[in-house]
């Protein structure tokens, strides 16, 4: 499996598969890569002829006092796990390499990135408007996919990409689970023992909630409930508990079209999101 390191070689491979007519999808990541990469990567598999797979921490989705510095890193075995699922290039650079000296340009998505997880993370959404830009700039892609665990930073790539003209389809791809529900995340391996066997209550909570919705129960009873539930099941600090439209992240207090339930809560030293969709019945 090819590694590029570098802007110039890896446009021109990427350029050269174009030219034939196959068709390349690109799936960011930041490494750390478990099943839920894994998944996107099948469905790269099945949605185009070449598959490039970028891992990149990008420090400027982190705030000062997040876990930078302590995310995992394991290149060798993410590039081992990336050849054995068939991938066509890893795309490595570095920090100079995506930010270099004088670089003082950043996208700025307004409206979706307030309240949620921009509330908490300021400055998070513009890191990664811009580095996602970047990538696709890089690469070259027909596809870019995303997980939908982090479903507004996928409504907000989806809105810059679009605001941008940039010639690039942009694809959720839902959660992966492990069997009692907890979302994948790299982050997961932060948790202890005794959090890893509470990490489930968030979702069963959002699908509960969710479940309320769906049958039209205005969400203010169900959030409430679901928020006390967190908090007494051991979950330090609740961000938010919202139910959002699907599309434009607006809050719902009555669900007559798709929308999401999204969480965001701490156990310990770890942070979790997550979310479910509702559809209303009937």
């Amino acid at each position: 499996m090819p590694r590029f390191d570098a802007i110039g070689p890896l446009r021109a491979a990427t350029t050269g598969w174009r030219a034939k007519g196959e068709r390349v999808v690109l799936v960011p990541t930041m490494g750390a890569l478990h099943a839920g990469h894994l998944a996107l990567v099948a469905q790269a598999h099945a949605l185009g002829r070449r598959v490039v797979v970028s891992i990149f921490v990008n420090p400027t989705q982190f705030g000062p006092t997040e876990d930078f510095s302590r995310y995992p890193r394991d290149v060798e075995a993410d590039l081992a796990l990336l050849a054995e699922a068939g991938v066509d290039a890893a795309y490595l650079p570095d920090v100079e390499t995506m930010y270099p000296a004088g670089f003082s340009t950043r996208i700025e998505v307004t409206g979706l990135t307030e309240g949620l997880c921009g509330e908490y993370r300021p400055g998070h959404f513009a890191g990664v408007a811009t580095v996602v830009a970047k990538l696709v700039n890089q690469v070259g892609p027909d596809i870019a996919l995303f997980g939908e665990k982090d479903y507004q930073q996928l409504r907000v790539i989806t809105r810059a990409m679009r605001d941008l003209d940039v010639p690039v389809e942009i694809r959720g791809v839902p959660t992966l689970r492990e069997a009692d529900g907890l979302a994948l995340s790299s982050r997961n391996r932060y948790l202890t023992p005794a959090e890893r066997a509470l990490a489930p209550q968030l979702h069963a909570t959002l699908s509960r909630i969710a479940g309320a919705l769906a049958a039209g129960e205005p969400s203010a009873g169900p959030v409430a409930k679901g928020r006390a539930e967190l908090e007494a099941a051991g979950f330090s600090v609740v961000q938010y508990l919202s139910v959002r439209d699907a599309e434009t992240l607006a809050p719902v207090e009555e669900v007559v079209r798709p929308a999401r339930v999204l969480a965001a809560a701490y156990l310990g030293r770890t942070r979790l999101i997550d979310n479910v969709p509702v559809v209303p019945i009937g």
